[in-house]
């Protein structure tokens, strides 16, 4: 099943790389090899029922569900993760991937996070 992807707004997608810029700098201070895949968790908030879908779709990306949780504020939460590297590129296709999800889905992006990766052997 193939899936046309809509168009993202682009100001919706400057707002976003504005977040993840924060998260790779955090990153870089932990000494992180953004180059060296690893696993990647992303989150979207919405309902049950649109979550299915979410895991439908996200699945084609090579995404597999994590959790769903519900928050203090009562909403729900969907986690996904992927293995990935984190270098400026993967990431900004990983957000316009996740922004296509979140208009196909009626959920909402809530961003994504991920341990850093130094190359090191604990």
């Amino acid at each position: 099943m193939s899936i046309k992807l809509p168009a993202v707004d682009p100001a919706r997608l400057d707002e976003e790389w504005e977040a993840d810029k924060g998260v790779l700098a955090n990153l870089a201070e932990n000494g992180d090899k953004p180059r060296i895949p690893r696993l990647v968790d992303v989150s979207f908030r919405g309902s049950e029922k649109d979550f299915e879908r979410v895991v439908t779709i996200a699945s084609q990306f090579g995404f597999v569900e994590l959790d769903r949780e519900e928050g203090e504020d009562g909403e729900l939460y969907l986690f996904l993760e992927c293995e990935q590297a984190v270098d400026e590129q993967s990431i900004r296709a990983l957000t316009l991937k996740c922004l296509q999800i979140e208009i196909l889905c009626g959920v909402e992006y809530d961003g994504w996070g991920c341990e850093a990766r130094t190359g090191a052997v604990h």
